[in-house]
């Protein structure tokens, strides 16, 4: 019995094995056949992409020099000590090192030694869920650029006509579903590519400045949709989970949002399959599924998370993680969920050492951040995932804004960018708990008031 017991045990396995390796060999034939995303949008304009709420944000009309912070630019390179950066209007004339930059005459001179200047951050998953105070609270806090992947434009209508300031709205309307869709309030229905394409123009039309597609939608209709989107210069991303990534992708994604998105593709394609049945039947089931896929992984010596982290790398595949929506602590949760969110943390950090640009998205409401400080949290965790203080920067600021490519004009401290700065005291690369605190904030070249200035 022990022996026919073994022999079973040896044939499971040696099936699991076989799977896995067919993953493998299918990744592989993608990267091979496929042309990166760089170059399908490159078959589309670059265009500007405007914020819905462009014209409602003041216009700067000064001549400021700061000088004596250190200035960390968003770029990614070592700081600048003692810098001086110039503000005309709305725009950022020049940046430097102080004695180095010459001060304009009458300028307003602003000094503000001990405090480090950053570009203003962005959050890439960004979901207000009709609060009043939100967009304002993540103004002051720094977050000058927000974009919520889901939300009707018309849901933002009560707080653009509130008369606070806002971040700069980057809204890609409802994401694109089939029936049944997951949020039947945040979706738009198509039932086929023609549907796809014809919503994308609509939503266009209304000010879209991304299209976000959802799981369940057919690998041609993705594509029909990302087609229509690059037409006009648009992103696409997507939030997956059940969907099989790397199809996904290879149809045209430019980015994705969760890291749970990439759960099927990571397991073997029987066990992939009867966990979408099981969301298909109850969408539900994500919620504990989700934590039992991730707990099954392990990444030392994996071919398909290796061969997955080239792919996304070759193709340039923007990453969203979202850790913060799923975070499980050791007094929060059960042993799966806690194997499970150090395994999304292991793949994250993986992730970047392969060559995958992340950036930051908070999804607002999470579970072990207070009201307002989700983006803070979503930093800590990826510092946890081992992206370093700098990395973490770069992806708040100019990696999301090449995300939403706006990044001609936002995103880092360069002559000829919108002013968009925030100021912290202390050193964010030896602690990034001082971004929590923004002593000043500018947006468009004007002050916005926080804590420090009420």
């Amino acid at each position: 019995m022990l022996f026919q017991d073994m022999n079973m045990l040896l044939i499971f396995n040696m099936k699991r094995i076989c799977r896995y390796a067919m993953v493998v060999v299918l990744l592989a034939s993608c990267q091979v056949e496929k042309p990166s995303n760089a170059e399908n949008a490159g078959d589309g304009p670059r265009v500007i992409i405007h914020e819905l709420n462009e014209n409602d944000i003041p216009k700067g009309n000064k001549v400021i020099a700061f000088v004596g912070a250190t200035l960390i630019d968003g770029l990614g390179g070592d700081p600048i000590q003692n810098s001086c950066v110039i503000v005309r209007d709305n725009k950022i004339e020049a940046v430097g090192k102080q004695g180095e930059v010459k001060i304009p005459d009458g300028a307003q001179i602003e000094k503000v030694e001990g405090l480090t200047i950053l570009p203003g951050m962005f959050d890439a998953h960004y979901h207000n869920e009709n609060s009043a105070t939100l967009p304002a609270v993540y103004l002051r806090h720094g977050i000058t650029s927000v974009r919520d992947p889901g939300e009707w434009n018309e849901s933002y209508a009560g707080v653009r006509s509130s008369g606070m300031p806002l971040p700069r709205l980057f809204l890609t309307g409802p994401h694109l579903n089939t029936y049944p869709p997951a949020y039947p309030e945040d979706a738009m229905i198509v039932q086929d590519a023609e549907e796809g394409r014809l919503a994308v123009e609509k939503l266009y039309r209304e000010g879209a400045t991304a299209i976000k597609v959802y799981y369940g939608l057919p690998v041609g209709t993705i594509k029909a949709i990302c087609t229509a989107a690059h037409a006009h210069g648009l992103p696409v991303m997507a939030h997956l989970e059940i969907s099989n990534a790397v199809d996904a992708i290879n149809a045209g994604l430019d980015g994705i949002e969760h890291v749970t998105s990439f759960g099927t593709v990571l397991l073997p394609p029987y066990e992939a399959e009867q966990y979408k049945q099981r969301v298909l039947a109850d969408n539900d089931a994500r919620k504990r599924g989700r934590y039992e896929v991730w707990d099954t992984f392990q990444f030392e010596n994996n071919p398909v998370a290796d061969s997955l982290i080239r792919f996304l790398a070759r193709k340039k595949i923007f990453l969203s993680p979202t850790l913060a929506a799923f975070e499980k602590q050791t007094d929060h949760g059960d042993s799966i969920e806690v194997h499970a969110f150090k395994n999304m943390l292991t793949f994250v950090g993986l992730a970047k050492k392969g060559g995958v640009p992340i950036v930051l998205g908070s999804h607002t409401f999470v579970a072990h951040a207070e009201f307002g400080y989700a983006f803070y949290r979503e930093m800590e965790l990826l510092q946890a995932a081992g992206l370093s203080n700098m990395e973490i920067i770069v992806a708040a600021t100019l990696e999301n804004a090449r995300y939403f490519r706006v990044d001609e004009r936002l995103g880092s401290l360069e002559k000829g960018k919108l002013a968009d700065l925030v100021f912290v005291e202390g050193d964010p690369l030896k602690d990034l708990r001082v971004l929590r605190d923004a002593k000043k904030v500018m947006i468009n070249g004007t002050w916005v008031a926080t804590n420090e200035t009420h």
